[in-house]
């Protein structure tokens, strides 16, 4: 019974749970602050729609990062696949069927280079991926010439905007990538390899795992995710706009960062950053219908981030606390 109940409450505490915590909290005050508004159905069918293509960004950097590579690329990743994909359509006129699978391949290229500069020559991810996003941002400058590409036709635009019992087909798309790597992470020998690799890459090494080889595939497969993200996003847009994919970045790091902190005690999962992700978009859609102005986004990602992270480990450094003083009372009684 004791043991249950300690399951129960570990379950139930902020450190475990603590974003849905904070959606309770931003519900409720945007729901006295402005109702008239915040609480309209089409509000969250939209907050919904608007955020798949971040929880793929978020995605696309969760894998690389359960294997150990920090990839700051994943925004101008996205960004450039989405230019890529409109210059497919309005330039080289592909027909759909071709260019989508090609723009998914060139972004897993992008990984498997990047995973490449990482492994082989050394360098360290943050100074990779860096390095990468700014040749990926001289590349999306070529392409398009600094300018939209338009003209992609009302086809394309159907994949993002087609709706399923209210719900656009990015939304679906974001799920059933979600649960594929949940899958192979929470549930396959990769997947336990990855984060034995990403947690102690030596000791991984020792045991047999292949460090390296799991660290290119991991950014190979976020490259390709990353991709089909901006192929999204060119078909929401129905352009190419060469501004729009390096906004990704902060969103979705700071999705996987706070999920973390959820479900799994410190451990980078999928749920916890779709969980994340969404809690977010509720805080920075209820400051948006209230007129705050677009600098406090920013404010608010860093600010969520930072103080969820500092309360989890508050609890922790409590918990560990009341533990100490039990030990010591203990030695206290046993001394009288």
């Amino acid at each position: 019974m004791s043991t249950s109940r300690s399951d129960i409450l570990r379950a139930l505490s902020f450190r475990n749970i603590s974003a849905i915590y904070i959606f309770v909290v931003l519900f409720a005050i945007f729901a006295i602050w402005i109702p008239d508004k915040f609480l309209q159905p089409g509000v969250w069918r939209s907050l919904l729609d608007a955020e798949a293509l971040t929880g793929l960004a978020a995605i696309a950097a969760l894998i690389p990062l359960v294997a150990g590579s920090l990839n700051l690329a994943i925004g101008a990743q996205v960004g450039f696949s989405a230019i890529l994909s409109a210059w497919f359509l309005s330039r080289a006129g592909l027909p759909i069927a071709i260019q989508l699978p090609v723009v998914v391949l060139a972004g897993a290229l992008i990984g498997f280079v990047t995973a490449i500069v990482i492994t082989r020559l050394r360098v360290e991810p943050i100074i990779a991926t860096l390095g990468m996003s700014s040749i990926l941002l001289a590349g999306m400058a070529w392409v398009s010439g600094s300018q939209q590409i338009l003209d992609l036709g009302p086809d394309y635009r159907l994949i993002a905007t087609t709706q399923l019992g209210g719900v656009t087909v990015p939304v679906y798309i974001l799920f059933v990538v979600a649960g594929v790597t949940w899958y192979v992470l929470e549930r396959t020998p990769a997947g336990r390899r990855m984060y034995a690799a990403g947690y102690n890459p030596e000791a991984a090494r020792l045991a047999g795992v292949g460090v390296e080889r799991l660290r290119v595939w991991s950014l190979t497969a976020g490259g390709a995710i990353a991709a089909l993200a901006g192929a999204l996003l060119t078909s929401r847009i129905n352009a190419g706009d060469p501004t729009v994919g390096p906004s990704f970045l902060l969103p979705a790091l700071t999705a996987v960062f706070l999920g973390s902190t959820q479900f799994k005690g410190g451990r980078f999962n999928v749920w916890g950053t779709i969980v994340a992700m969404y809690v977010l978009a509720v805080g920075i859609k209820g400051l948006q219908l209230a007129g705050s102005p677009r600098w406090v986004n920013d404010l608010f990602y860093g600010l969520a981030l930072l103080l969820a992270v500092a309360l989890s480990q508050w609890e922790a450094t409590s918990r560990r606390g009341s533990a100490v003083g039990r030990v010591l009372k203990g030695i206290g009684k046993r001394g009288s």
